[in-house]
């Protein structure tokens, strides 16, 4: 039953990986891996050196932060009000309206963004109109991106990233919260001193795997909500890959950057890890 997992990985993860030698290479298609010419670090140097890297690292590291610090508390808190939820209809409910966003696409999601936030039609821009105020071009404005980002990506995410925490609230044994009642613990000393804690291990695993991705901001969604006008704050390494890897044809160049983003993820999660392990004896390995 492995077996097709194990194929995955060797065929779509591992496998790729023979490609990497080309960031030390100038690759030409015609010459192909092994006869192009090595030249060592010259592609990092240029990353290193050219004008928009301190844009590029600043860009998409502010993202991910500012991702991490929103993102990531949302769906524990929403774990935990739905835990202290009795009315088991109401429940259902809420699960379903905070899950239903998850399966959404990017494209759509974005549309929604665009439709909801036009400075002539849109609903928000109406409101402010409404109250006095003028129109805002939302997607346009540099300012607005990274929270536009951020907090579509919790709306969207947050009801489904849950669901691992609920999954681990429902295994409190009962009879600790009975004990806690009887004891005359109220609702929030009970949260407090008997969920918070049962609930910390998976926190810290989960917490740790973000850190590891904090170099990664998705493509997909930075490519569509971005603009000539919002460029400044919206241009990061993965779609700066893009343009260069696919536009420019520049191999190399764009798999060298590639492979830094990579190993400064790797060089984070060993780091966290580690540190977790230390302060609170859960990690990952």
């Amino acid at each position: 039953m492995i077996l097709p997992v194990i194929l995955y990985f060797l065929i779509f993860k591992y496998g790729p990986m023979y490609g990497l030698q080309i960031a030390f290479k100038d690759y030409l298609p015609i010459k192909g891996f092994l006869k192009s010419p090595w030249v060592e670090f010259k592609h990092f140097i240029r990353f290193f050196n050219s004008y928009n890297f301190m844009e590029l690292l600043k860009n998409t590291i502010g993202i991910s932060i500012y991702q991490l610090v929103i993102g990531f508390p949302v769906p524990i808190l929403l774990a935990l009000l739905m835990n202290e939820v009795g009315a088991k209809h109401f429940k259902k409910f809420v699960q379903t309206a905070t899950y239903a966003p998850h399966f959404l696409s990017t494209v759509v999601l974005v549309g929604m963004l665009a439709a909801f936030l036009s400075p002539r039609n849109g609903l928000i821009n109406q409101i402010i109109v409404f109250f006095g105020g003028k129109p805002i071009y939302f997607m346009a404005e540099a300012a607005w991106f990274k929270t536009l980002y951020v907090f579509s990506g919790v709306w969207q995410n947050a009801g489904w990233s849950s669901i691992v925490y609920m999954a681990t609230l429902s295994g409190i044994d009962v009879q600790m919260y009975e004990a806690a009642i009887i004891d005359g613990a109220s609702r929030l000393k009970r949260m407090i001193y008997l969920t918070i804690p049962f609930l910390m291990p998976t926190i810290v695993i989960l917490l740790i795997m973000e850190v590891g991705k904090i170099m990664d901001v998705g493509f997909e969604k930075v490519f569509l909500m971005q603009n000539q006008l919002n460029i400044g704050a919206s241009d990061v390494i993965s779609t700066y890959v893009y343009t260069v890897g696919i536009y420019g044809s520049q191999f190399s160049y764009s798999t060298a950057i590639g492979l830094f983003n990579a190993v400064i993820n790797f060089i984070l999660l060993i780091a966290v890890n580690y540190a977790s392990k230390k302060l609170t004896e859960n990690s990952l390995w």
